[in-house]
């Protein structure tokens, strides 16, 4: 049967593709404590930078997918490759502010045409483990945000800016692989997609208003969870600097603990919700993290590492989960609802690191995490999200 077989190659190739592309991506946070060196930069600057890279990566991803969804374009995927590659480039040469901001906002571009579109394929390619093939595509990308800053500590910290321009040749075996995938997008993933609308046909679907709702109420935990997440990868290592006096070296490791935390916890979180239901997996992942981040900002050294890879690992839980509960809310609009859950998330995360930097000029940066600690209890909202996992016994 053409719909049930998983294809792994097809899932592997777009999970390390994700792996390259958030790589690349996250050394732009990694190198911020150069650049603020470098450039006499203030934290609501830097905050911009960021804001500035979600903002293009997080609008335009639903337009993408919503393009896609009526008119699949295999070829975007390798195509968008090549805005990362610009990008690098130009973060590279960067010997301005302004030129900074264009390098962010050509890989913000790249990251909008690959998620939706690569997002899109992980579904195709699932044979109906929805759950397990979004969290091997994600942890691909989790796992390249986990190495940008061990990349950024062992290359960029001893080269300096210009050695971002040797990144940038990722893109182009990123742009190769990616290649290949839309081959079999174009040979059998319309297949796929063609035979899956038909077998939706048979299913009566969730009345408009509250499968809007549902979504809604995803977009308020994606914004729990991502503003959070944002508050630890942009300003984790000023957090541990001025607290604890620790080097910039020991803080990308600090850094790189946490982040391989969220690429575990993304892994797990799929699977479990193919199994018990993705509503109890977004519940627990959500408020689960809220006794966590409450202790983070008055613990000592040797209890913050710990903590932070346990904040990570529940947290990140929850995407997959997300993702494929929304797809599920939406069917034949796979494409948009990728895009809008990691636009979305993409855009959160943007305006809430440039709020915190502001916010950290003028208050401290260790007022920030006693502030976000609450956060998490935005994951009660998970309760009102509709039960559709029952009608498929």
């Amino acid at each position: 049967d053409i719909q049930n077989t998983t294809v792994f190659g097809v899932i592997v190739a777009i999970a390390f593709c994700h792996m390259l592309n958030d790589m690349m991506q996250s050394l732009l946070p990694a190198i911020y404590p150069n650049l603020k060196a470098n450039f006499g930069l203030s934290f609501g600057q830097i905050g911009m930078v960021t804001l500035v890279f979600q903002i293009t990566a997080s609008l335009l991803q639903p337009l993408v997918g919503l393009y896609a969804d009526k008119r699949p374009t295999p070829l975007a995927l390798p195509g968008g490759t090549l805005f990362t590659l610009a990008g690098l480039t130009v973060l590279s040469m960067a010997h301005a502010y302004p030129v900074l901001l264009i390098g962010a906002c050509l890989i913000g571009m790249g990251s909008s045409v690959f998620h939706p579109e690569s997002s899109r394929v992980a579904r195709m390619a699932s044979g109906g483990r929805h759950g397990l093939a979004q969290s091997m595509f994600q942890v691909g990308g989790n796992t390249g945000q986990a190495l940008g800053p061990l990349a950024a500590a062992v290359v960029v910290a001893r080269w300096g800016q210009f050695s971002l321009a040797v990144f940038a040749l990722m893109a182009l075996l990123s742009c190769a692989i990616l290649w290949n995938v839309a081959v079999w997008y174009k040979a059998h993933g319309l297949a796929r997609l063609t035979a899956a609308s038909k077998a939706r046909a048979d299913q009566p679907p969730l009345p408009a208003g509250k499968a809007a709702f549902g979504i809604f109420i995803l977009m308020v935990l994606i914004t729990s969870k991502y503003l959070y997440l944002s508050s630890l990868s942009s300003y984790y290592t000023f957090f541990l600097i001025e607290r604890f006096h620790l080097s910039v070296q020991a803080d990308q490791l600090h850094l790189f603990a946490f982040l391989a935390a969220v690429a575990v916890g993304t892994m797990i979180g799929g699977p479990i919700g193919d199994r018990f239901g993705r509503k109890y997996v977004i519940w627990f992942s959500i408020l689960g993290t809220l006794p966590f981040t409450l202790m983070l900002p008055y613990v000592s050294l040797f209890w913050t590492g710990p903590l932070t890879v346990i904040i990570g690992l529940i947290l990140a839980s929850a995407f997959p989960a997300i993702v494929v509960f929304a797809q599920e809310l939406a069917p034949g609009k796979v494409g948009m609802v990728s895009g809008l859950s990691f636009g979305f998330s993409f855009g959160v995360g943007g305006l809430g690191a440039a709020a915190l930097g502001v916010m950290a000029d003028h208050t401290g940066i260790a007022m920030v995490y006693r502030i976000c600690a609450f956060l998490p209890a935005l994951g009660l909202a998970a309760a009102l999200l509709p039960d559709i996992e029952r009608k498929k016994g």
